[in-house]
């Protein structure tokens, strides 16, 4: 099995996954928040039409984590790895 890094910590994934959906069957279903009131934010739709699961992937933010298809030794950074 593969492993990609979220949040400096191993993750492993099924070759084909998009990052969201490593993350959510690991069940993390949350990984940023809204800006006003905070409110957790993860998968909504799916198919990359919102913008509730950005991530930045190898260094580039704004990455919808459900079109991103997971690669071995991708490094991913979200929200709540951030003290803000």
């Amino acid at each position: 099995m593969s492993e990609l890094i979220i949040d400096g910590k191993p993750l492993a994934f099924v070759e084909g996954q998009s990052v969201a959906a490593a993350l959510v069957a690991t069940g993390r279903v949350s990984w940023r928040a809204t800006r006003a009131g905070h409110r957790p934010r993860g998968v909504f739709c799916g198919i990359g039409v919102c913008f509730d699961c950005l991530v930045t992937v190898d260094g580039v933010g704004g990455q919808r984590a459900c079109l991103v298809t997971a690669r071995d030794g991708m490094t991913v950074t979200t929200e709540e790895s951030t003290d803000e």
